[in-house]
């Protein structure tokens, strides 16, 4: 028989069991700190847009980055630091579409351990932006490339230029609206582009060493216009398909999506704009977005006020936690607090929607921004409302109305101080009969049908005033 040593009072198997719990605590730790490092990747996904292409890559936790920008030939480098390449990185490359207007292909690879080398070839010189989003809404981590064209056409003479049958001006040097800026809560590493350290992997020599002959895409070929007579005013109307991009807006019980339907109608309203005159001066529509891509709020509204807009007409489809709320609504800004209690529950609701579709902005252009959009007049409200008016009087006319006078609060993109501005709730996409009418093409049709002759009806009353936008 043995014994266990004389100087042990212990159990024969305690000890093996201390050396476990000891083992499992450095397992436990070890794991610990491999999750600290290791994120996951959840989604990649690429938003074409001529405007700006944007690439997003969505994570369990937060992602650094490194960013350098090659100018001959244009391309952006980004190594993502604490993560491992894997299928979803991946699936970047194939999620490039051939009539990308900015992005000619993208490269990934394992740079080092820990870290992946992510190359966006371009089409023509940007001006990229690297930023990380905090999770919000239904999303993750998000670290995002917004790749802007660094040649800007000036919307306004590309109308006048549409509308004559001329050829498009030349695009002009010209910053993006969303510039260089940073976005609140950003990480200064995914802020920053990479410092140049020749004795320590340049990304430059490797990006060069990686580099191979590719064949330039073909832009998407444009249709001329037909020949226009020439006019001393052009009527413009800025038409705003609310959310896009990232931001898929309300969702439908059946998954229709806000952002689609929307643009649709937007579509529909533009082809009646521009085949109307008012009191013989032609009619044309500008779509703050005329694609599925994400637009700031307060970007929509400069770019009304950019193209000297007459008009500025939101389209929006509603949504509530009851699904038997029913009936279209039309919504002008008010200055002295929302009208009801649902006015302005919608408008803290819609006023969201940069922090889902993802804003880079710094906090010094917040204030000036937020300045601007406080200047509206007492004026623009009053016209507002009138514009208002008759748009709701014509929606009732093809469908059920929420309430039957126009409602007021805080909206955001209704702030342009020189122009008549509403948002419309075509319906309520969250009211399964609702979100039924808003997916067929004949009600659609009907919508753009009605805010056309409301439309109509504000300029019989109030003709636009005569400004220097003559051609």
């Amino acid at each position: 028989m043995t014994l266990p040593p004389r100087h042990s009072t212990a159990p024969p198997d305690q000890p093996t069991r201390r050396a476990l719990l000891q083992a499992g605590s450095l397992v436990l730790l070890l794991g610990a700190q491999q999750i600290a490092r290791g994120a996951t990747i959840v989604a990649v996904r690429v938003w074409p847009a001529a405007e700006y292409s944007r690439v997003t890559i969505e994570s369990d936790q937060p992602l650094r980055a490194k960013k350098l920008f090659v100018s001959s030939p244009p391309r952006l480098a980004v190594d993502i630091e604490g993560i491992d390449l894997s299928p979803a990185l991946r699936e970047l490359v194939a999620k490039v579409r051939p009539d990308d207007p900015n992005i000619a292909g993208i490269r990934v690879g394992q740079n080092a351990p820990g870290v992946v080398r992510l190359v966006v070839d371009l089409k023509h010189p940007a001006l990229p932006q690297v930023f990380a989003l905090e999770p919000v809404a239904a999303y993750g981590h998000r670290l995002v490339f917004d790749l802007y064209p660094e040649n800007a056409v000036d919307p306004l003479a590309s109308l006048i230029a549409e509308r004559l049958g001329e050829k498009a001006p030349e695009p002009t040097h010209a910053a993006s609206g969303a510039g260089s800026a940073s976005p609140p809560g950003q990480t200064a590493a995914a802020a920053q582009p990479a410092a140049s350290d020749p004795g320590h992997d340049p990304l430059g020599e490797l990006i060069a060493r990686a580099d191979a002959p590719r064949k330039p895409a073909a832009g998407p070929a444009v249709a001329a216009p037909p020949p226009a007579r020439q006019t001393d005013r052009i009527i413009i109307v800025a038409l705003d398909p609310g959310h896009g991009g990232e931001d898929p807006g309300a969702i439908g019980p059946g998954g229709t999506r806000e952002k689609d339907v929307v643009l649709k109608v937007a579509h529909l309203l533009r082809e009646r704009i521009n085949a109307t005159t008012v009191g013989g001066n032609p009619m044309r529509a500008y779509l703050t977005r005329d694609g599925d891509y994400f637009v700031p709020l307060g970007t929509r509204v400069q770019k009304a006020q950019r193209v000297q807009a007459d008009l500025f007409v939101s389209i929006h489809a509603d949504a509530f936690t009851n699904p038997d709320a029913h009936g279209a609504s039309v919504f002008a800004l008010s200055q002295s607090g929302a009208s009801s209690t649902a006015a302005r529950w919608l408008a803290n609701k819609e006023n969201q929607a940069d922090l889902v579709g993802g804003l880079n902005v710094r906090a010094k252009d917040r204030h000036v921004q937020s300045a601007l959009l406080d200047m509206s007049t007492t004026a623009q409200i009053n016209d507002s409302l009138k514009l208002g008016s008759v748009l709701l009087g014509e929606i009732g006319n093809v469908g059920k109305l929420h309430k039957p006078r126009v409602e007021q609060a805080g909206f955001a993109v209704l702030k342009a101080p020189d122009i008549p501005s509403v948002l419309v709730e075509t319906a309520f996409i969250s009211n399964p009969q609702e979100e039924a009418k808003l997916r067929t093409s004949a009600y659609q049709e009907e919508l753009a049908d009605a805010l056309m002759r409301g439309i109509t009806r504000y300029f019989a009353k109030n003709p636009p005033l005569a400004r220097s936008r003559s051609v």
